[in-house]
């Protein structure tokens, strides 16, 4: 008897979940909203939000008119600067203000003659931090450049001064620091975060409000299946267009190459969906209307997203929102899926991130399953 009745619970979640997906195929706003999210949101962001520098306006006050600041002018060129206008000192400060350029690179005089007397004149560079991180990204750009042509003529002259120790940096993983790799990859998983509390807690506000949920109130189901099913079903068609959207948008449209296993991310993924989704009908059964749910969802995956070190890593953060962050599934699978997506980890690293988001989504769907039993209760 125990195995008959645990073979219908199975049975109807299975076809409850059938209902959900062809719910979800009959309302166009949110097929809509997840086509978007999958291909043309991961594709406009990846190349629109550039975090290196790029075609940044720059100024140059040259003071010196010298060979060295010519060769110094002439390496500040595109695709991370346009080219320089030179200007007087006394338009830096109105450029500036202007927004006419971001960078003002003051050449002194006599900076050719008195690096090669042994003295140290003072280059100034004025910046607009405004934009913060093309500001601190760029002024390094400009300082390496400074000084590798200042290096590069004292050289040619015999006067360079050789340090003893060389520093060579080789960057891993992303060797070319193309922002598109990082921003297409962490897009998808920030778009997984927002569709799963979204489609699910939609699908229960829509029983609520088309009075659906007095129909299957009288079938013999229980909360557990209707619950259960609503997440199966809306997790699985997330997890397909993740899958889909890595291979046809990510690697073949961006050409983002993918170092890790597609199946083990797909796997955390899975996992991480069963948390939200469980998430999102727990504030589901809060919310009495669509509205009023998009108000309650959008504040949990902003700050989901924001905090879960997918832009800033999780360690700059104060020690506070460290600790409430790892206890939320966003920041262990963001630890996931940059492991198995840029480094090519396997399971063996991944798995107490798997094991953390499996035990919160296990505490999120007994939230859930109480509140959904409540709301059903006072349904009926």
């Amino acid at each position: 008897m125990p195995d008959r009745s645990l073979m219908r619970w199975f049975i109807n979640v299975y076809r409850l979940g059938l209902k959900e997906m062809m719910s979800l195929a009959r309302d166009p706003v949110l097929l809509g909203l997840m086509i978007f999210s999958f291909t043309f949101s991961i594709y406009s962001v990846a190349n629109g939000v550039q975090t290196e520098v790029r075609n940044a306006a720059i100024a140059v006050v040259d003071g010196d008119g010298s060979q060295l600041s010519r060769r110094i002018i002439e390496a500040l060129q595109p695709p991370y600067f346009l080219p320089p206008k030179l200007v007087d000192r006394s338009a830096v400060d109105a450029g500036l203000d202007r927004g006419l350029f971001t960078f003002a690179l003051d050449l002194p005089p006599g900076m050719e003659s008195d690096l090669a007397a042994g003295r140290e004149p003072t280059i100034g560079l004025a910046v607009d931090a405004t934009a913060m991180t093309q500001a601190g990204v760029g002024t390094t750009y400009i300082s390496n450049i400074v000084d590798r042509e200042i290096t590069d003529f004292l050289g040619q002259r015999g006067t360079a001064f050789k340090a003893p120790v060389e520093v060579v940096v080789r960057a891993y993983f992303n060797p070319n620091l193309d922002s598109t790799w990082f921003m297409s990859v962490m897009q998808v998983v920030e778009n997984v975060t927002i569709l799963s509390i979204i489609l699910v807690g939609a699908a229960v506000i829509r029983e609520r409000e088309r009075g659906t949920i007095e129909h299957l109130l009288v079938m013999p189901v229980t909360a557990s299946e209707i619950a259960v099913a609503k997440i199966w079903a809306n997790g699985l068609i997330i997890l397909i267009s993740v899958a889909l959207s890595l291979h046809y948008v990510v690697q073949g449209l961006l050409g983002v190459p993918i170092h890790g296993s597609i199946p083990l991310f797909l796997a955390a993924a899975a996992i991480y969906l069963f948390a939200t989704t469980a998430m999102g009908v727990a504030l589901a059964t809060v919310a009495t209307s669509m509205p009023q749910f998009a108000m309650m969802a959008i504040p949990c995956f902003v700050v989901m997203n924001l905090l879960s070190g997918a832009t800033t890593p999780l360690e700059s953060m104060p020690v506070f929102f460290q600790v409430v962050m790892k206890a939320l599934p966003s920041t262990h699978f963001v630890a996931a899926s940059q492991a198995v997506l840029y480094r090519g980890a396997g399971i063996d690293i991944i798995w107490p991130q798997m094991s953390l988001m499996a035990a919160q989504g296990a505490l999120f769907l007994t939230v859930a399953l109480t509140r959904f039993r409540a709301m059903l209760a006072k349904q009926g």
